[in-house]
């Protein structure tokens, strides 16, 4: 087969011959042409971004963040500052914070990574993916990590959990990809261990944020935002995480995907917590049926269909009768929604092991 290709003729064109003028009103003319639009670009329709507005540097003595909306996933720096309150009030990409003294800092949800390097004295509420330090002395953080914390030739730190609210929080952690209920806050690693020191600690059960990170100055930007610390109203759940156990028995309670499983894990946690029993860690994690045997065992089979509509949310549940105390609720409160619940004391303990070490491989922990 060959190709077909337009050839020039050879002859000469009639109208080469015919030296009348050709009229040109209806030609459209070649170059530039002044009454054009210039042709539009995606990357031309582009809000044009301003790198000041996305980092705070060399402050002293001020009260500085940003509010709501500002950041929409972006990344944000803060560095050298000194004597500052920072509240960033909106979800980011990524944030790092180099060479800061004696600031209080708030962060929203930040999608990937926070940094703190050559940092002293801080005092901070964090949530993030991933949460490091490098070089830094003495840092008090409230905070909420999605994998292992890590910190590195860092002394003196103290690790409590996230308790925060503002109207927006929950949107923001949503944004960010980020879940309430996996929060590894207290399982630190210390990439630079001193032997016969220790770099961190936890701090006091009973610590509250705002004797550490004060609420913005109702003088500032801030005030419009309605701020809580009350761990009641904390967008994450509260847990113990790797505090010593108060009792020998635990409960694994289990919400199968639906509507309002969100909704029903906090409804359970008010209603065991009003009742004196403990959250010690919770998890949401996706399963597949090969997994269900190995953590549900023999009630595998009935559960199996359930893990196809989603994530499941699991909360270990701490104190003296806590089992029969959750079977009760299961049943007067959670009828109609599909839920594990550990079935007797003696087996809860396994039921917690099985599906907590499942979540940690899964999750890379």
């Amino acid at each position: 087969m060959g190709c077909f290709f337009s050839k020039k003729s050879k002859r000469k064109s009639s109208e080469k011959d015919d030296h009348t003028p050709v009229s040109t009103t209806n030609a459209v003319p070649l170059g530039n042409n002044t009454d054009e639009a210039p042709k539009q670009y995606s990357w031309d329709k582009r809000e044009k971004v301003d790198p000041k507005d996305y980092m705070l540097t060399g402050l002293k003595d001020v009260t500085v963040g940003r509010l709501p909306g500002k950041l929409n996933g972006q990344q944000f720096v803060i560095q050298e500052c000194e004597n500052c309150n920072i509240y960033v009030f909106d979800h980011s990409a990524t944030i790092t914070i180099d060479d800061c003294v004696n600031c209080c800092i708030v962060l929203g949800p930040v999608k990937g990574s926070v940094f703190f390097r050559d940092c002293k004295d801080i005092k901070c509420v964090v949530a993030c993916q991933q949460f490091r330090t490098r070089d830094c002395k003495k840092m008090e953080v409230f905070l909420c990590c999605a994998t292992q914390p890590i910190i590195e030739s860092s002394t003196g730190m103290k690790f409590g959990c996230f308790q925060y609210y503002y109207p927006e929080l929950a949107f923001h952690f949503k944004d960010a990809g980020l879940s309430i209920f996996n929060n590894n806050w207290s399982n630190i690693h210390d990439f630079t261990p001193v032997s016969g020191e220790n770099n961190w600690s936890l701090l006091p059960e009973a610590s509250a944020v705002l004797d550490f990170v004060p609420a913005p100055d109702p003088e500032s930007e801030f005030k419009s935002v309605r701020i809580s610390t009350d761990s009641t109203r904390s967008i994450v759940p509260l847990t113990t995480g790797g505090r010593r156990k108060d009792s020998e028995e635990s409960c694994l309670f289990v919400f199968f995907a639906g509507e309002y499983t969100t909704a029903n894990a906090r409804k359970l946690i008010d209603e065991v917590t009003a009742k004196g029993f403990v959250l010690i860690q919770t998890k949401e994690v996706s399963m597949r049926p090969e997994d269900m045997k190995r953590v549900f065992q023999n009630s595998a089979e009935d559960l199996t269909e359930w893990i196809t509509k989603g994530p499941v949310i699991a909360l270990e549940l701490n104190g003296d009768g806590v089992v029969e105390a959750c079977k009760n609720i299961a049943h007067e409160v959670f009828s109609s929604t599909k839920v594990f619940v550990s079935d007797n004391k003696n087996t809860s303990s396994q039921d917690v092991d099985n599906f907590f070490n499942f979540a940690d491989m899964q999750m890379g922990l």
